[in-house]
């Protein structure tokens, strides 16, 4: 038997130490498909162990490939590198795998020697996203031809409506108000907002107010898939359109007459996002593999959590694009911008899991709510959420108190990770302005005191100028009025 090209032993130990240890699967074969490199995780991949793989023919050990449909040959025919992508074949144990590949040539000077692959496993991802498609569009047929008396549970439904969204501030409020507008409409729709500020509950409340109410509402976060497999996912596949690919709707067609929620749309690649503004342009689409234009009528709302502008500036959104789907921009406001819709919020939770864990808890502290007023809230109701959920669960009585916050939440965090519990451990010492002993009290109240003490000292030297006290304290004059308020300070009295 003739040496391969390319051989082992002209690898180097430590690159082969190198391709044996990274994380995705390594196969190299020479310029006949001969196998002479197949790492352990390419083994696992394909469920084969490397000694039945290294020295054979590819299409031996994948009976399913041939020449036509094999990336790895594809690159030995034409020495140029192969598109990234879905590939799904049989070993000849008779495994199904599916992998996302990158197959590229291997040359030495101008001569080509071999062909290596890389692949990620995506076996699992591709079934359980094909069997969501499928259910969803399987349940929604089930549902039109059995009425409204059907038994089986309501695929593509959105639950959320404008009743569920707590607001009392007049920045959510106006949200609201642009949102029940853009519901009457047919637009498409980009709504903006950090992550957990809220955008699917506006969105499935938009749906819900629409003429496209009683239609599926199919929601995909682009993020959450490869992009090889977002494709499929999206519009569809045809047989024959890669190995292993079967005739599928997508999540379009599964949409029709509907809505398609685009979460993290910025998150879609580019040439993806280029599909995407042709069937948004022409209402029509083609499955992969499929040369028939399928006529569709869906909605489209996506959500993004930058300024769609920024994301553009970027080059994580196409420019024609964002003026497709931004034919209507909602932006949702950081809970730190909107501190009225805090209270209400919080009430809203407590009673919402008070009666899920069957306690009694019927709100919270003043202390609580001082702490809720000031936290920062990166995570945004999503972070308020379930620091109430978890508060409810601690408290032993009608109301919580500070200790039964999680540890991150304000005071609670530095009374959780610096300080001992138990008997006697509770209070802290504090010096004086001249270095005497204050006394042993509390942390909350004597940290209550020392901020009442800056407040004080900021508005004296800035001649009681609210904005201007605000700006050496650094924080916006919106928390300082309600710190003045909360501490009881009138602008006489300093």
């Amino acid at each position: 038997m003739r040496e391969p090209v390319i051989d082992l032993e002209h690898l180097s130990a430590d690159l082969r130490v190198v391709l044996d240890s990274i994380n995705e699967g390594v196969h190299i074969v020479d310029t006949s498909g001969i196998t002479v490199f197949y790492n352990k995780v390419a083994a696992d991949l394909d469920n084969l162990n490397p000694v039945e793989v290294v020295g054979r023919h590819i299409l031996s050990v994948f009976p399913s490939l041939s020449e036509d449909t094999s990336t790895l040959l594809s690159v030995l025919r034409t020495g140029r590198p192969a598109p990234v992508r879905q590939q799904t074949f049989r070993n000849f144990k008779g495994d199904t795998i599916t992998t996302v590949n990158s197959s590229l040539p291997i040359y030495s000077g101008a001569r080509l020697v071999g062909a290596i692959e890389i692949s990620r496993d995506v076996t699992l991802v591709k079934a359980l996203a094909e069997k969501v498609v499928d259910l969803q569009a399987q349940l929604l047929s089930n549902g039109d031809g059995q009425g409204e008396q059907s038994h089986l549970p309501r695929a593509g439904t959105a639950r959320y409506t404008f009743g569920d969204v707590v607001a009392a501030s007049q920045s959510m409020l106006h949200v609201i108000e642009c949102a029940k507008r853009a519901a009457a409409s047919s637009s498409s729709i980009i709504v903006a907002g950090e992550t957990g500020t809220g955008k699917e509950v506006v969105v499935q409340s938009i749906h819900n107010s629409g003429s496209r109410a009683n239609r599926p509402f199919i929601a995909q976060n682009c993020a959450a898939l490869p992009d090889t497999l977002l494709e499929g996912i999206l519009f569809g596949t045809a047989k024959g359109a890669f190995t292993g690919a079967q005739n599928r709707p997508g999540l379009f067609e599964v949409a029709d007459h509907g809505t398609i929620f685009l979460d993290e749309v910025d998150a879609m690649p580019l040439p993806l996002q280029a599909k995407l503004l042709r069937v948004l342009q022409e209402g029509t689409l083609r499955r992969i593999g499929e040369s028939t234009e399928r006529h569709i009528d869906v909605r489209v709302i996506s959500a993004i959590s930058c300024s769609p502008s920024r994301a553009v500036e970027r080059g994580l959104l196409r420019r024609d694009l964002f003026h497709r789907l931004g034919v209507i921009i909602i932006e949702i406001p950081p809970l730190r911008e909107r501190r009225e819709d805090i209270p209400a919020l919080t009430h809203h939770f407590v009673r919402k899991y008070s009666a899920q864990f069957g306690v009694g808890v019927r709100g919270v502290s003043r202390e609580v709510m001082d702490v809720f007023m000031e936290h920062a809230w990166p995570g945004n109701v999503r972070e308020l959420q379930h620091a109430v959920e978890a508060a409810v669960q601690m408290s032993q009585g009608p109301l919580i108190g500070i200790e039964h916050l999680p540890p991150h939440i304000g005071y609670c965090g530095e009374q959780a990770w610096s300080h001992p519990t138990g008997p006697g451990a509770g209070g802290t010492r504090i010096e004086g302005d001249s270095g005497t002993e204050a006394g042993s009290i509390g942390l909350v109240p004597a940290l209550q005191q020392m901020e009442e003490n800056m407040l004080r000292f900021a508005l004296n030297s800035c001649g009681g100028n609210v904005s201007a006290a605000a700006r050496q304290l650094g924080i916006p004059r919106q928390t300082l009025q309600h710190k003045l308020k909360r501490h009881n300070i009138a602008l006489s009295t300093v």
